[in-house]
């Protein structure tokens, strides 16, 4: 075995014989990471097996129906997966650390045991620690089994040996082919490794998920050809400090990219909430100086959610501004257009805002509930009673109409907010700022 010093970029898998600061293929910067390949015998080559073609199978002929599916009993969830798990499909989850990735995939795990053989692989944790986090969940599933392993080849017979009509793998970094002489997580381990376990997903007929690890930015950690490889990609987001999580998916080949599934992490585990709105503005005071309710979109489903905003006189000389849940260079933006158009004096105040229980405003449609809260707080004036707001704000200080205007308007009423101010009903962020009388 002859071994051999490269550097690989860890965004898109670009090999170079020496380190450089910026990538030639995907243009990252300090994206470089040494790792070292076999350059003897290929293991991966199977030029020495005897190939035979295969007979084609007519499209007319092939099942595309629900029952093709494995019903996870999580409604939310089966959702983004676009009605359930396909079973030869492979499916990565990630999100950050504590999010609560290892609870959800345990539950679905459970509820798919109650008719089927599933198999958790774990190289992270032990039996016991998985065995004491499933006797919180209440889970006891003689179908659910789990083993402790990070050695491809064995857990590729072993799941051949067991075959379970669902299996978890926590987590893909963690685990390593003896053939590769590179250690786990490196990009070359990690990219063969998908392609075995996608290779057994697809001639088994084996649904298989992956549990994937996200680097500090929050990116799925691995090269990008990682996600190419996969059927479907989803993401759960939130804070871990807050009890709100966000199921989203970034890549679905059997469904939607447009349905996101809301959960709240708690001593039982991950629940489902089938009514975030009323979620979202529990505990929220009346009258209160600063607070905007807005209407957002996640996916198909319009949720209300609380902004809050606070501005305060600087004691220094250059003001603060602080966004949680909002983008900090769109807030900046809004706050100087309050300053050109609406004569508002901005330039010595600390602003800070945040959106209430932990989920973030992604879209446009929230600018017109910031700049209002942003305005409540200065003029010390609470929004009128029942208000729900949605609109967004351009820089010529004119309001833009949103997609979902009249889905907004409805789960607004629903929930009692029959004060509309959308952003149709104003000419621009000053006669907006006339209307709620904060001017």
């Amino acid at each position: 075995m002859k071994l051999k010093t490269v550097y690989v970029c860890s965004k898109c898998a670009f090999e170079s014989p020496k380190w450089i600061g910026k990538c030639p293929g995907c243009e990252a910067w300090n994206s470089f990471t040494e790792d070292v390949i076999n350059i003897g015998k290929n293991p991966i080559s199977q030029s020495g097996r005897k190939i035979s073609a295969r007979t084609p199978s007519p499209l007319s002929i092939q099942n595309t129906g629900q029952n093709n599916r494995l019903i996870t009993g999580i409604q939310e969830f089966d959702n983004v997966m676009g009605g359930g798990i396909i079973h030869d499909s492979l499916t990565l989850l990630s999100g950050e650390p504590g999010i609560g990735k290892s609870t959800l995939t345990l539950q679905i795990a459970g509820n798919i045991a109650k008719n089927s053989k599933v198999l958790l692989i774990s190289g992270e944790e032990s039996i016991e620690q998985i065995s004491t986090r499933a006797h919180r969940l209440k889970l006891n599933e003689q179908n659910l089994q789990a083993i402790n392993e990070f050695n491809l080849e064995s857990i590729l017979e072993t799941i051949k040996a067991f075959k379970p009509a669902f299996t978890i793998i926590d987590s893909i970094q963690v685990i390593s082919s003896a053939d590769l002489p590179s250690q786990a997580g490196s990009i070359i381990q990690v990219r063969y490794c998908t392609e075995k376990i996608m290779e057994l997903a697809k001639t088994s007929k084996i649904a298989i998920m992956l549990i994937g690890h996200v680097t500090k930015d929050g990116n799925l950690a691995g090269p990008r050809v990682l996600e190419h490889l996969v059927d479907t990609v989803i993401q759960l987001e939130g804070d871990r400090f807050q009890q709100f999580r966000l199921l989203r998916a970034v890549k679905n080949r059997f469904g939607s990219c447009n349905e996101v599934g809301i959960f709240e992490m708690n001593e039982k585990g991950m629940e489902e909430v089938k009514n975030p709105s009323k979620q979202f503005l529990e505990g929220r005071k009346p009258d209160a100086i600063g607070s905007a309710i807005t209407v957002a979109i996640e996916g198909t489903r319009p949720f209300l959610a609380e902004v809050q905003a606070l501005v305060a006189t600087t004691p220094f000389g250059y003001p603060k501004r602080t966004a949680n849940g909002f983008d900090l260079n769109r807030l900046q933006i809004l706050i100087a257009v309050l300053e050109k158009h609406s004569k508002l004096e901005l330039q010595n105040q600390d602003i800070f805002i945040n959106v209430v229980g932990g989920i973030r405003l992604e879209e446009p449609a929230a600018d017109l509930a910031v700049t209002l809260a942003i305005a409540s707080s200065f003029f010390k004036k609470p929004l009128p009673q029942n208000s729900a707001i949605f609109g967004e704000v351009g820089l010529t200080g004119e309001l833009r109409k949103v997609s979902h205007h009249d889905k907004r308007i409805k789960e607004a009423k629903k929930l009692g907010f029959t004060n509309i101010l959308a952003s149709d009903q104003f000419k621009n962020i000053n006669t907006a700022l006339l209307s709620i009388g904060t001017r």
